[in-house]
């Protein structure tokens, strides 16, 4: 039995088993992410759609994204490339690249204003050897490193990949432990001192999705924004911005309604009373 030590779960695996995540295995003895190169997605975006709203306004940049994931949100958007029964069947087909190839393609796309490659759609982190490998040949050849996740990783995770990181965007889905464990099967524990650490080391800016009698009262709000206000990394934690967005029904999540609009800018007021930069999204 050979324990997988990237996140909270800890999967005990045998030979030939795969984790929870649909990504790692034990191969001879060893554990191993099997989307390694698996390109599911690849798109040129602009940076705020990460969404990023202090790094490099303006710029566009090379998103991609492969299979796997550690959480099970049930309004998952990327369901479909990122852990459905569906995605886990085309990651089979699924183009695999190698990290120079990556690089290659973001190089080219810098006359169309491509400032680097941001590693997103599903959780990067479950095969993070892929990000670290493409980062590092990405940073030795100029380009910016953007990840994108749900910072349920382990520390060690975040010294192989943060040497190369540029800026993270943080998903900080709710501030209550019935949450992450009752509705998306995560850790907010971990995803606290992944952003505690995380902050230290690059540009972070975090994420929080408004869903309807889950994760939006004015308390839970209150609590959210004074904990990042007392972050001390880079940037002083009054000063990491927070993005506040409106959730629509999709996925396994059809039978609640989208977010009042004036839900959204109650609570963007609400984390202004502690955060400098609080805007709101899929308004």
């Amino acid at each position: 039995m050979h324990k997988c030590e990237v996140c909270f779960r800890h999967c005990a695996l045998e030979e030939g088993q795969t984790g929870f995540c649909g990504v790692r295995a034990c191969v001879n003895g060893e554990i191993i992410s099997l989307n390694y190169g698996r390109i599911t997605s690849c798109a040129l975006d602009p940076i705020e759609k990460k969404p990023l709203r202090h790094f490099l306004p303006g710029s566009k940049i090379l998103s991609i994204g492969s299979y796997g994931c550690n959480l099970r949100c049930p309004y998952c958007q990327n369901s479909a490339i990122s852990w459905s029964k569906e995605a886990m069947q085309y990651a089979k087909t699924a183009e695999v690249m190698t990290p120079r190839e990556i690089v290659e393609i973001a190089l080219k796309c810098k006359t169309r204003g491509n400032v680097g490659i941001a590693y997103t759609y599903n959780e990067p982190l479950v095969g993070y050897e892929f990000v670290r490998d493409t980062a590092r040949i990405a940073h030795e050849n100029g380009l910016k490193n953007v990840l994108v996740t749900n910072g349920t990783a382990g520390e060690k995770v975040l010294e192989e990949i943060t040497p190369f990181m540029d800026a993270m965007n943080i998903d900080l889905k709710a501030f209550t432990e019935r949450f992450y464990h009752d509705l998306v099967k995560g850790d907010l524990e971990m995803v606290k001192a992944f952003i505690k650490e995380a902050e230290k080391l690059c540009h972070v800016e975090l994420t929080t999705l408004i869903i309807p009698g889950k994760n939006d009262s004015e308390k839970e709000m209150h609590e959210l924004a004074e904990w990042v206000s007392c972050l001390d990394g880079k940037i002083p934690g009054r000063q990491i911005p927070l993005h506040v967005t409106r959730f629509f029904p999709q996925f396994h999540m059809t039978d609640i309604a989208e977010t009042p609009v004036n839900m959204v800018y109650r609570l963007a007021e609400t984390a202004r009373e502690y955060l400098e930069y609080v805007y709101v999204g899929n308004i």
